[in-house]
This record gives C-alpha cells, sequence and structure tokens, in this order.
C-alpha cells in the first residue's frame, strides 16, 4: 500500500536536526526519503542496515552504480528511486519493478511523457516550482495510474494537501513537518496531510480505526478525528475519540496503555490503522488482549514465555529452558531431528510447533520477539541477490548419512499407513474399492508369507525412547509440574491445575444414561465372576520328604496403575478390564490414568468405572508422564508396584523404560502394540460375520492390522467376503481410520486348517477368531494367541466388553511369551518351607555336600551346627 507521506531526511544526521520531526516521530509516519551520493552510501547502506524494520525506507539515488542500488534493495530499502538508464539496466536482473521509482528528467509536460513510455513504474517529480504545471498534469495523468512522488522547491503545508487530494504522494523534509503546530508555528502538520485523503460515511465524521498489535493482529475497532491523531503523535501513545468522552487516552484508567508505533491509512482512505505496542493486561475492557478474545497460536506462545521468564516458579522447566543454554539447544537440535524425521501431516504439525516453541523460548530469552523475527522474514523477502541455499558440508553429509539408512530400514519395516487425505488417497484401496491384499500361499515363497504377516511399525523403538526418556526424567525429578506441562502440552488441556481427580468422585461426574449404566454393570459382574473364580481357595502345601513342608500362598500386590488409553476412542471398557481383578484380587491402592479432554474433563464412563473398582485417583494424563507419574510417585500421585494397561508406543516404550529401572521399583504386565486380529474362515463362515470381525479391529487405528487366513475358500467365496468388508467398511463412521488398517492387512488363500493353524501360531494373534466347522476341536492346534473366540456366534467383541475374559493382551507376536491380563497378573506368589528336626536330619546331608560343592562354607555351617556334625 503506497504512503500518503515521505519525509525527507539526512540519512547520517536525522537525530541532529534542531526542529521538525525528531527519529521517534519519524517513525510513527513510518516512510523516509533519504537522498545520497556515491560518497556516502556506504556509511548510509550500514545506517540502513541498523535500521531495517523500524521504517519503511525510500532512498533517493544519484549517480550511484548498478551495483550500488541493488545492494540498496538487499539492504532493506522498500524503493530505489533511479534514473531511466538505470531503470533499463536493471530490468533484466529480474528486479521486482515495484521497488523502483524512475526520476523523472525534466520540468515540461513533454519531457516526463517521454520519460514515461514503455514503463509501469512509479515515478519521482523533483524540485517541482510550478505547482499549477503539476496539478494539470496530475489530473491528465488520472488516478489509474502507478504512484507518483513529488518534492517541492519551496515546501509548504498548502502544496502538500493539494498534492495528496490528487493522490500523488509529497515528499516533505522532515524539518519542516511537525507533530505539533501550536510548538513548531509554521512548519506542515503531519497528522493534517496525513488525513487529507481521509473519508468517514458517519454522520458525526470520525473515522473508523482498526489498532492491531505489530503483528498486525487485529486488538479492536474504535474511532478517530484530527485532534485524536494529532495527540497520538504528540504523546507517542494510542490516542482515540470517544463517542462519550472525547479525546480518550488508551490506558489512563486502566493502567493498559498503548505505545504507538505507526499510522496509516487503508487502500480506500477510509479507515485509520494504529499499529500499537499493548501494554498491561489487553485492550479490551474485558482485560482480554484483543476485544475478540484471547490471542492464538504464536501469538499466544510468546505472551506465555514473556510471562514465564518473567516470573516462572524455580525448578520449573521453563526456568530450566531459559536458565540452562545447554538444556536448550539439546532441545531444538532434538525437536529438528523430529521434525526431519516426521512423515506424515499429522506427525510435521506436531513435530513443527515443538520447534517453534524451542526456537521462541530461545528468542524470548535473549530479548528477541516474533516481531523482531518477522522483520528479519520480510527483509529477507525482498533481497536481490540470492544465496545458491546449499547446505553446510557437516549438515549435508548428516542428511546424506540419515535418508540412507531410513532407505534401508524401510526394507525392512513396514510403516502404519496414515489416514487418507481425501477420498482420491489410495490408502486401503484396490481398483477403488477398500480391499485387503491377497496372497495364496501356494504361489508364494514361504519368505514372502513371512514378510506380509510382519506388523506395521510408524517408528522404530529406538527413536520412540528417546523421546520417552527426557519427559520420563522431567516427570520424575519436577514431579506435578511435570506432569500437568505435558496435559498441556499434548491434550491442550491447559485449564487443568491439578494433575489427579481423587475419589469419592463427585456424582455430577459420572452423569450416564441409564442403558450405558447397566451395560457397565453387566459388564463388571460378569468380569468379577470370571476373575473371582481363578482365585486359589488355599496355599499349597507339599511334604517333599518326611519332616519337610514347602508350601506357596498367594498374596495380591499391594499397590497397581491402571493405564486407561484415551485418544481416538473412549475406553471405559478397558478401566473395567483392568480396575475389576485388581479388586477382586484384594489390591490395597489402585490408581487409574487416562488422558483428559481438552477442557480437563475426563469421559463420565470413566470415572463411573474407576468408581465401580475403588480407585482412590485418577490420574489426569497420558503417555509416558502418566506412566512416570505412576512408576516414581509425584506430589499429587502415588507410587505404585505394577503398572497395568494397553496403549500406544510411547506407553508401551514408557513402560519398559521404567520396568528397567531398578530405582523405579516397579514391574508391567506385558509389552504391547497396536490391537490385531485373525480370523480364520471355511466355507462354513458367513461372510458378512467375517468381515465384520475383521473391521471391529480395523476401526481401532490406523496401526491395528486385521488378518483374514482362508480356508479352502474358492474365488466366489473369496470375493463374498470382500464385498462384505468393502460396504461394511464404508458405512462405518471410522471408515478413514479403518482404510489406514487395511492398508497393510491381509488375507491369506489356504488349503487346509493344519496350514492356516502353523501361520496362526506364527503370527501369535491379540485376538483369534475361529469361524469353521468343529471349531472347539480345532482350539487343540492353538498354541499362540491372546486370547480365542469360538465358532461364529462369538464375536471378537463379546471379549472386549462383557463376556467376562480380559481383553487387555499381549499384541505383536507377544504371545508367544505373555499371558493376557488376568487375576494372577495382580497377585505374586510366596514360598515357605517348615522342617522339624527329622526333616533336616533327613535333607541336611544333600545340603551340606551341594554347599561344599560350591565352596559356600557358611552354608554348610548353618546347617551342620544345627545337627551337630563337624
Amino acid at each position: 500500500m503506497a504512503p500518503t507521506l515521505l519525509a525527507a531526511i539526512d540519512l547520517l544526521n536525522w537525530a541532529q536536526t534542531p526542529q521538525g520531526l525528531n527519529p521517534q516521530q519519524l517513525s510513527y509516519v513510518g516512510n523516509v526519503f533519504a537522498r545520497i551520493t556515491p560518497d556516502i552510501a556506504d556509511q548510509a547502506l550500514e545506517h540502513l542496515r541498523r535500521s531495517v524494520g523500524r521504517y519503511a525506507n525510500y532512498l533517493g539515488v544519484a549517480s550511484l552504480t548498478i551495483d550500488d542500488v541493488v545492494s540498496l534493495l538487499d539492504a532493506g530499502a522498500a524503493k530505489v528511486f533511479v534514473t531511466h538508464q538505470q531503470l533499463h539496466q536493471l530490468l533484466p536482473l529480474k528486479v521486482d519493478q515495484d521497488r523502483l521509482v524512475l526520476c523523472l528528467p525534466g520540468h515540461t509536460r513533454e519531457e516526463n511523457i517521454d520519460a514515461l513510455a514503455g514503463t509501469s513504474v512509479d515515478v519521482y517529480y523533483h524540485d517541482v516550482r510550478d505547482v499549477e504545471l503539476v496539478e494539470a498534469w496530475l489530473k491528465e495523468y488520472g488516478t489509474d495510474r502507478p504512484n507518483v512522488f513529488i518534492s517541492f522547491a519551496n515546501p509548504t503545508e498548502e502544496k502538500a494537501l493539494l498534492i495528496s487530494q490528487l493522490k500523488a504522494i509529497p515528499i516533505i523534509p522532515a524539518h519542516a513537518l511537525t507533530v505539533d503546530v501550536q510548538r513548531e508555528a509554521g512548519l506542515s502538520s503531519v497528522a493534517k496531510i496525513i488525513l487529507a485523503n481521509a473519508t468517514s460515511d458517519r454522520p458525526d465524521g470520525l473515522f473508523t480505526t482498526l489498532v492491531v498489535d505489530e503483528r498486525r493482529t487485529a486488538l479492536g475497532l474504535v474511532y478517530s478525528n484530527e485532534e485524536s491523531v494529532v495527540e497520538s503523535l504528540k504523546t507517542g501513545r494510542g490516542v482515540y475519540h470517544s463517542r462519550k468522552r472525547g479525546l480518550w487516552y488508551k490506558g489512563d484508567s486502566s493502567g493498559d496503555i498503548q505505545e504507538l508505533v505507526s499510522l496509516s491509512l487503508d487502500c480506500d482512505s477510509d479507515c485509520l490503522q494504529y499499529v500499537v505496542r499493548q501494554k498491561g493486561r489487553g485492550f479490551c475492557h474485558l482485560a482480554t488482549p484483543t476485544c475478540f478474545g484471547e490471542y492464538t497460536g504464536l501469538s499466544r506462545l510468546q505472551k506465555t514465555l514473556q510471562s514465564r521468564k518473567a516470573s516462572a516458579p524455580e525448578g520449573s522447566y521453563t526456568a530450566r529452558l531459559f536458565n540452562d543454554p545447554q538444556l536448550l539447544r539439546a532441545k531444538i537440535l532434538e525437536e529438528a531431528t523430529e521434525l526431519c524425521d516426521a512423515n506424515t501431516k499429522e506427525e510435521i504439525a506436531f513435530e513443527a510447533a515443538d520447534v517453534l516453541y524451542f526456537a521462541l523460548t530461545k528468542c524470548i530469552s535473549a530479548g528477541v520477539s516474533l516481531e523482531d523475527v518477522e522483520r528479519n522474514l520480510d527483509a529477507k523477502s525482498i533481497k536481490v541477490k540470492r544465496r545458491q541455499g546449499d547446505a553446510k558440508p557437516a549438515f549435508a553429509a548428516q542428511a546424506a548419512n540419515s535418508t540412507s539408512s531410513g532407505t534401508a530400514n524401510k526394507e525392512v519395516v513396514k510403516e502404519a499407513a496414515s489416514i487418507p487425505k481425501s477420498k482420491e488417497d489410495p490408502a486401503g484401496l484396490t481398483n477403488g474399492r477398500i480391499a485387503m491384499k491377497r496372497l495364496v500361499t501356494a504361489n508364494e515363497k514361504p519368505q514372502t508369507i513371512l514378510s506380509a504377516l510382519q506388523r506395521p511399525s510408524q517408528r522404530s523403538s529406538e527413536k520412540i525412547i528417546a523421546i520417552c526418556n527426557p519427559i520420563i526424567e522431567a516427570v520424575k525429578t519436577r514431579g506435578d509440574a511435570a506432569v500437568l506441562e505435558y496435559t498441556h502440552k499434548f491434550e491442550k488441556a491447559t485449564s487443568l491445575t491439578s494433575p489427579v481427580l481423587r475419589a469419592p468422585f463427585p456424582e455430577s461426574l459420572m452423569q450416564l444414561r441409564p442403558e450405558t449404566k447397566q451395560a457397565m454393570d453387566i459388564s463388571f459382574e460378569n468380569i468379577r465372576k470370571f476373575h473371582a473364580a481363578q482365585k486359589e481357595d488355599k496355599p499349597l502345601i507339599v511334604e517333599t520328604m518326611p519332616g519337610v513342608v514347602c508350601s506357596r500362598f498367594a498374596r495380591p500386590i499391594e499397590r497397581v496403575g491402571l493405564y486407561v488409553p484415551g485418544g481416538t476412542a473412549v475406553l471405559p471398557s478397558s478401566a473395567l478390564m483392568l480396575g475389576v481383578p485388581a479388586l477382586v484380587a484384594g489390591c490395597k491402592k489402585i490408581v487409574l490414568a487416562t488422558p483428559p479432554r481438552a477442557d480437563g474433563s475426563v469421559t463420565p464412563e470413566v470415572v463411573y468405572a474407576a468408581h465401580k473398582v475403588g480407585a482412590e485417583a485418577i490420574v489426569l494424563a497420558g503417555g509416558a508422564q502418566a506412566i512416570s507419574a505412576m512408576a516414581y510417585g509425584t506430589e499429587s500421585v502415588s507410587k505404585v508396584d505394577k503398572i497395568l494397561g494397553p496403549g500406544n508406543q510411547f506407553v508401551t516404550a514408557a513402560k519398559m523404560i521404567v520396568s528397567n529401572d531398578t530405582n523405579a521399583g516397579v514391574s508391567i504386565d506385558m509389552p504391547a502394540g497396536p490391537s490385531e486380529v485373525l480370523v480364520v474362515a471355511d466355507a462354513f463362515a458367513n461372510p458378512a460375520f467375517v468381515a465384520s470381525d475383521l473391521l471391529s479391529q480395523a476401526e481401532h487405528g490406523v496401526d491395528s492390522q486385521v488378518i483374514c487366513i482362508a480356508v479352502g475358500l474358492d474365488e466366489a467365496q473369496l470375493v463374498a467376503i470382500e464385498e462384505e468388508l468393502h460396504n461394511q467398511a464404508n458405512s462405518l463412521p471410522r471408515v478413514d481410520i479403518v482404510r489406514g488398517a487395511i492398508e497393510h492387512s491381509i488375507t491369506l488363500a489356504v488349503s487346509t486348517i493344519e496350514e492356516a493353524m502353523v501361520l496362526s501360531n506364527e503370527y501369535a494373534p491379540e485376538h483369534l477368531i475361529l469361524q469353521v466347522q468343529d471349531a472347539e476341536k480345532v482350539v487343540d492346534l492353538v498354541e499362540n494367541a491372546g486370547s480365542v473366540f469360538i465358532g461364529q456366534w462369538t464375536p471378537e467383541s463379546v471379549g472386549d466388553y462383557s463376556a467376562g475374559v480380559n481383553h487387555s493382551l499381549p499384541t505383536f507376536g507377544y504371545a508367544k511369551q505373555y499371558s493376557g491380563v488376568n487375576l494372577g497378573s495382580y497377585i505374586k506368589h510366596i514360598t515357605s518351607s517348615n522342617l522339624t528336626k527329622e526333616g533336616l536330619a533327613a535333607v541336611g546331608p544333600a545340603v551340606m555336600e551341594l554347599a561344599r560343592v560350591e565352596e559356600l562354607e557358611a552354608h554348610r555351617r548353618a546347617v551342620s551346627l544345627r545337627l551337630g556334625v563337624a
């Protein structure tokens, strides 16, 4: 947008001008014109570099080389005034013509018309003496034209106003301009010239005024007139016109003053824009930063960091970042690497946010604002000379190594598909239909089949662990403050002030539909019955030889932490599956952790489940921070002895990390990964049932995997299942998530049930569904599975919710080594020995001999002294 006025200055000495605009007042106008010559070009360039960002710089150029002109543009000059010859020399360099102003060579109409031929750049008419001639020329030239800049041999306010009203831009020496005509009589009023073309459609003639901050975020809408503009320029503050009170000095009563940065008119001259630095609580009378609510995004983050820098609690994470440059450097490097490695839209947005957070923390710690950064961006965007932009050799080599290793990894790691971005995205589609890939095992090599059964992985375990470790350490050392910090960051629950919700839980947090409550009560009772039946009625007692009695008795684990995932689905069923066995086992302390919603609340179904199982508290956190809080304890979170429950890759990694830390003294139930199902189906299976079971797991998440092993099915029977899958999937609300899971899922066509079970046992599925004839007999062939669902009337869903079996199961092939959660998961067994004198006499010689062989003399003597032998 063109300026309304240029103040002409001596670039090197304007601060020493005895009258007129001082440097501060000059910045309010925002536009300067400086005429420089070759002998001071280098000094002018240096001065310009120091002042870039404070002024929109316009430079008049006389007798400079083309290199000098380009250097001036690179240094930040908004426009450079050039001769006709210079203009034609610059055009081949692809210099933006909007940044060039042609100096008209003469004072006659014919000379100017000849100079303008074949060009559309702005023009400059220098040292005008005959104002009437220029007035006639401008009227003939019209208003649909490039900008016209005009300076006068004898400048006056009257001439400036006349030129302004003809939509040209007057250039007036700064020493001839004033913001206070009463104090500096005889000088031209800046306010009058700026407002020369201002218009208003209001009966009272007030100008609509938009107030913005330096990032051009709208703070509010007010009104101005010439008097208030004059006062703003005189005082350097936001001063407006109140329709009730007259002159309104913003902040006089509230203390929330505004420092004036600049003011200007919009393109139609019917709205003023005030750029200000807002002080205090904010612009609005409601004490918010803007009349349109709170700041968002980077502006909000900057405000938060500035506040934290001023008053961050000692020992807080933010204070550590401000006070520990090495930590901040490490975090910036870490997050930049994370961003480089991110692939999906969601990952890139997540990692970019982290990079911006830590980069802005470094800026604020050094007193650098977003406005400073954006001014640098603007300055760089207008450079004429461009660097080639290659990375420095060390970084280029590092990137090359990362790319080559990443390529190698992709040969052996099947990455999880992302959620499809559009209907045209091919994820999960074959020939435009939602379909799993199909392989006939008889036609493939064994290695191909094993590769097809490989589970998807989103990131390497090393990368996940590297992300989790600093989170775990932060919670371990800073307790509640770190838990809240990560909950604010990851769950966006910024209103939370405590990381726990303690029992007894208010009824208001457990308002459920009667049908939901009844369903949960039925599930609770069935789960309780099945797990109560697993109790040991009495200790195991065995007399291994006369007088030697050995026994084993069960005791509940005293303190357990139960992790209930959040994220893409509400999972109160997990709270029941984990909490009911803990209640049945008799655990004295049950702590439940789940990510809160953005408003800081927990879904009422989960609160009700926590109430039913007798949890002492709900930790309002997810991910590694929740696991760390339960493993080590915080000011508000009780330390536990064992952590159980499913979760994403970060939860799983965190569980593994804390279980391997001997200082934590905590065990876990099992490693776990994304949900999965394997359905074995023969000709007796209902295609609709098979498809529904596959989809019931595919809707869990894009990292889930579903496998169908078709036993002896012909083409028509295979197509029938595929048709059902496509049709049912398209009717699901989570169809995009289903497509992401289907992308890495597969159907294997085999000939016999024996072959099917060999493949199933090798895969070791979390859920195994047998939709085959005589399914009960096929159970004998099961070696590895988390839980088995037998026959066509047993969908996996009943195990997830209400049948009574536990749905917290080993995934990712861990069913080869681990059981699912059961009563035994909450029990520890203690053994005892009870010997009589005769019993010790009977077993003692064997004990002493083995102690002698192992050369443990004290062991031998503990028996020999009792038996009175040497």
